[in-house]
């Protein structure tokens, strides 16, 4: 087998860590862990930027990215007295990202489920 049929049977599904990654986002935004719901969204969100084979996971990370970037870019240039990213967000707005994490977790399923599948 060649190097090019490894790699492309490999790379062709997200892996495990992405995986846990995309469920591991919502979970820590909804147990009060909006700051450190980044590094998960990061993961993901490289992970979708490098598998050129699939744009639609690409667009969820990226508005998962989005959903994320907006609150905490408004938290950390506003005039908020919020001491945390969780306590800044309001109920829509942690409901927002946890949708868009939860839809983006189950683009990553369904990929990875049709990958293995073929």
């Amino acid at each position: 087998m060649s190097t090019t049929t490894i790699s492309s049977r490999t790379s062709a599904h997200p892996s495990k860590s992405v995986l846990v990654a995309a469920w591991a986002a919502p979970v820590m935004v909804v147990g009060g862990f909006g700051l450190l719901s980044g590094i998960p969204i990061a993961v993901v969100l490289g992970a979708s930027l490098r598998d050129r084979r699939s744009k639609a996971l690409r667009w969820w990370s990226g508005a998962l990215a989005l959903a994320y970037a907006t609150p905490l870019t408004m938290w950390l240039t506003g005039p908020s007295e919020a001491p945390s990213l969780t306590k800044y967000m309001d109920v829509p707005t942690t409901a927002v990202l946890t949708a868009a994490g939860v839809v983006t977790a189950i683009a990553h399923q369904v990929v990875r489920r049709r990958s293995t599948h073929k």
